[in-house]
C-alpha cells in the first residue's frame, strides 16, 4: 500500500535554492502557500514528502539542490501567479530563451507560490511554458540570479532542454557577465581580486571574504574572481567596468568593499562614507552577458541599456556637484 495520502497526488517538485542548510518543515513552510509549520510536519510524517526519492524524516536537513517531492492536495493552487504587466523591459527572446531587464528593487523570483512582483511573476505571466522550463516552479526558467537591488540582463529558458544547457555554461564558468559598478573613492588602475566568499557567521544576510586558507576551508568558502578596471574617476567616486565568470552571492559587492571601494549605496557592505546621491539606490547594473546560444552554438550577447537613475547620479557627479 502507497504511503502517499488517498486524497493527494506527488505533482510539485521543488528544488532548494542556495544557501545555508536548513529544516525540511522550515523549507516547506517558507516554500508552499499557506503551509504553516504544523501542516508541514504533518505531510512528512504521513509520507507525503520525499527528498531525492526517499522519503522525508522529521527534523531532515536539506541543502542546496535538494530535489523535494510533495504530494499536494489537487484543490489547492500549486501554481505561481502570471503578471504581466510588471515593469519588466525585453530584451531578447526566441523560441528557446528570453532575455529580461530587471529594474532595481525587484527580486528575480519569488520565495513562496502566493508572492507576487517578481521578475519570475512576468515570466510565467508572458511565457506560460517557462512554468516548466526550469526544475523549481518558483524560478520560472530563469538560468541565474541578480540581487534584489541590482539591475540589469536576467536569462530565462522557455524549454528544459535549454535550461539546461544554459546551467551548464553558468557551471563550467562559461558565461561573461559584465557590470556596470560605481563606487566610493578614487581607482586609479585595473585590478582583480581573488578570493573566496563565505556566508558571514551569525548573519543570514552578509557574505565575507575569506583570503586565509584556513578560514576559508571552515567555513565552506566558494571561489570568486572579480575583475574591474576604471572607466570615469568622478567627484568621490569611481565608476568601474567589473567583469565576473563566478556566481557566488554577493561577489562584487562582497570584493570592491574588501578593497575599500565599497558599491555606493550598499547597505550591508558600504560604510557611511561617500557622496549622498538621490534617488537612493544599488548602484550596480549587470549590463551585458555573453554565452553560447543553446540551439545553435553561435554567441548570444545581451545588453541592458544604464538605467536613467544610474545616468542621472553619474551626470551630477561629472558636473562636478554631489545631491
Amino acid at each position: 500500500m502507497s504511503d502517499v495520502p488517498s486524497h493527494a497526488r506527488p505533482d510539485l517538485e521543488l528544488v532548494v535554492p542556495e544557501g545555508p542548510a536548513r529544516r525540511l518543515d522550515l523549507f516547506l513552510t517558507l516554500t508552499l502557500e499557506g503551509c504553516s509549520r504544523r501542516q508541514a510536519r504533518e505531510l512528512i510524517d504521513a509520507g507525503a514528502v520525499r527528498v531525492n526519492g526517499r522519503r522525508a524524516c522529521k527534523g531532515q536537513p536539506v541543502f542546496s539542490r535538494d530535489v523535494v517531492h510533495v504530494a499536494v492536495d489537487a484543490r489547492e493552487p500549486v501554481a505561481l501567479a502570471a503578471q504581466p504587466d510588471l515593469p519588466v523591459r525585453i530584451l531578447y527572446e526566441d523560441e528557446s530563451v528570453v532575455a529580461v531587464d530587471k529594474p532595481p528593487g525587484m527580486p528575480t523570483h519569488a520565495r513562496r507560490l502566493h508572492e507576487r512582483g517578481t521578475v519570475a511573476n512576468f515570466l510565467v505571466g508572458r511565457y506560460p511554458e517557462t512554468r516548466s522550463a526550469s526544475p523549481n516552479p518558483l524560478e520560472a526558467g530563469l538560468v541565474h540570479r541578480l540581487d534584489t537591488d541590482t539591475s540589469g540582463v536576467m536569462l530565462a529558458a522557455r524549454t528544459r532542454v535549454a535550461y539546461d544547457a544554459l546551467r551548464r555554461q553558468f557551471r563550467e564558468r562559461a558565461v561573461r557577465k559584465d557590470y556596470l559598478a560605481l563606487v566610493a573613492g578614487d581607482v586609479a588602475q585595473s585590478g582583480t581580486v581573488n578570493a573566496p566568499i563565505a556566508h558571514r557567521p551569525r548573519h543570514a544576510r552578509r557574505m565575507r571574504a575569506c583570503p586565509d586558507p584556513e578560514s576559508a576551508q571552515f567555513l565552506k568558502a566558494r571561489q570568486a574572481v572579480t575583475r574591474y578596471r576604471p572607466v570615469t574617476r568622478l567627484a568621490s567616486a569611481t565608476l568601474l567596468a567589473v567583469r565576473i565568470r563566478t556566481g557566488v552571492r554577493h561577489q562584487i559587492r562582497v570584493h570592491l568593499a574588501w578593497i575599500g571601494h565599497p558599491v555606493l549605496g550598499d547597505s550591508l557592505y558600504a560604510k557611511r562614507s561617500g557622496p549622498v546621491l538621490s534617488p537612493v539606490r544599488l548602484f550596480l547594473h549587470a549590463y551585458r552577458v555573453r554565452l553560447q546560444h543553446p540551439d545553435h552554438s553561435g554567441p548570444l550577447i545581451v545588453k541592458a541599456p544604464v538605467p536613467e537613475d544610474f545616468q542621472s547620479v553619474l551626470d551630477t557627479l561629472a558636473r562636478g556637484t554631489e545631491t
